[in-house]
């Protein structure tokens, strides 16, 4: 059993790497992938939570995120497939598709 510090601690690191990799970096693709990072670590902390306090409720949150995540993952990989399509590129700066 991993005690309710570390997997909190865990999850502290992971949402600041992935809250980090938003920041930084301007690659759509990277830029999904530290999106997935942070409901990662909400997942975790979801889960440590319901342990420590013997509930179901965060066990029902993490699914209902995983849905989530899994959509944003499917439309997401999408709209890069379509941006890149017709931009030949992956990053965030170039892509202008929206200004009026």
């Amino acid at each position: 059993m991993i005690p309710y510090e570390y997997a909190m601690t865990l999850s502290a690191i992971l949402f600041a790497i992935g809250a980090i990799g938003i920041v930084v970096r301007r690659n759509i693709l990277v830029l999904l992938m530290c999106v997935e990072l942070l409901l990662n670590a909400v997942n975790i902390a979801f889960v440590a939570t319901s342990d420590y306090l013997d509930s179901a409720e965060g066990l029902i949150y993490v699914f209902f995120v995983m849905t989530v995540a899994a959509a944003e993952a499917a439309v997401g990989l999408a709209i890069v497939l379509n941006l890149y399509r017709y931009r030949n590129t992956v990053y965030a700066e170039d892509v202008d598709l929206l200004k009026g």
